[in-house]
């Protein structure tokens, strides 16, 4: 249990732990049990909220019903639980109720590209018994899903659906410019062992160079970084933070994200194998009832999500693979 302040300039306190929906006189009862709440006043009694909430199976990713053209659902309505977790359903239904009216196509984000992608995958392809939150622990590519990198990889897509000006866009394309710009320079200027960088590596703890080495590969190592490194670069140029922060970032852990690209590329290859939203899985031989029960409630819209869907089995999604070449 933990007593919070509610501000700087008030002495209410908050108290976490403790949720309840009981009646008041229950609710004072309880609270003066806690030692030091002896003779505590209750400004604004603690509350349960209930919502009904739709089967959110009945929607494509564009969260778009179904059997109903034209007609978008978001928030807690579609089983989610939280502001962040609505409003981001809320971004993605509004823009493509706009896109529809305007008879353009649906903008989709998957798994790859933003937690929104997550959580949406997870509300219309898996079980969702409780209220959803969206967590870190659920995206599988969360090493590419920072929240400094979210310019660089959805700038171009709120671009297209007319939400982001051409002066931003301009911004967001001359930043990744400069980024690659740099990157390329560090991995393309090699030092040699000369006295200056053997001393600059004593100084520093790090091993002395046998060979050239790459600024880049210098920066790998956990003991240097790119400001300390400047003391050898005399070539560096002046650049803003924001450019310096994605710069460390991509060379420092080039090997992770450059695996788990990788990863993403096995993603897309499934997700770019498309299944009708009319098929009826009773006529694949092979294929267990439970898959089939699953996979006609659901329609999945790519293999990549069948594969995705509880009860759907990897031995299932090498039958539907087979019967789709076939």
């Amino acid at each position: 249990m933990f007593i919070e302040p509610e501000g700087l300039y008030t002495t209410e306190m908050y108290l976490g732990g403790m949720s309840s929906s009981l009646p008041e006189d229950v609710q004072y009862a309880m609270y003066r049990t806690v030692p030091g709440l002896e003779n505590v006043k209750i400004v604004r009694n603690a509350y349960a909220i209930e919502y009904d909430c739709i089967d959110p199976h009945q929607l494509k990713h564009s969260l778009e019903f179904k059997e109903i053209s034209g007609l978008f659902s978001a928030g807690q309505i579609n089983g989610s639980s939280g502001y962040e977790e609505a409003a981001g359903q809320g971004i993605i239904a509004g823009m493509n109720a706009a896109l529809f009216c305007l008879g353009k196509e649906p903008v989709i984000l998957d798994r790859s590209q933003a937690y929104i992608g997550v959580l949406i995958d997870d509300l219309v392809t898996k079980e969702t018994t409780e209220p959803y939150r969206m967590m870190t622990s659920r995206a599988e590519y969360r090493l590419v899903l920072r929240q400094d990198n979210a310019d660089l990889r959805l700038r171009a897509i709120g671009h297209d659906a007319g939400l982001v000006s051409d002066e931003d866009y301009n911004k967001m394309l001359a930043k990744k410019e400069s980024i690659d710009r740099e990157v390329n320079r560090l991995k393309t200027t090699i030092l040699g062992g000369n006295e200056t960088v053997q001393a600059f590596m004593l100084k520093h703890g790090s091993t002395p160079l046998n060979n050239g080495t790459s600024l880049s590969e210098l920066m790998k190592r956990p003991e240097l970084d790119y400001e300390k490194l400047a003391e050898i670069d005399p070539e560096r140029p002046e650049l803003p933070a924001d450019i310096v922060e994605q710069v460390c970032i991509q060379i420092k852990y080039e090997g992770y994200i450059t695996k788990q690209e990788k990863q993403i590329e096995n993603f897309k290859r499934l997700e770019n194998k498309k299944l009708s939203p009319n098929f009826d899985y009773s006529t694949i031989k092979g294929l267990r009832k439970e898959a089939i029960q699953k996979l006609n409630k659901i329609k999945p819209a790519s293999i990549g999500q069948a594969g995705r869907i509880s009860g759907v089995s990897p031995a299932d999604i090498a039958v539907l693979l087979v019967a789709l070449k076939a």
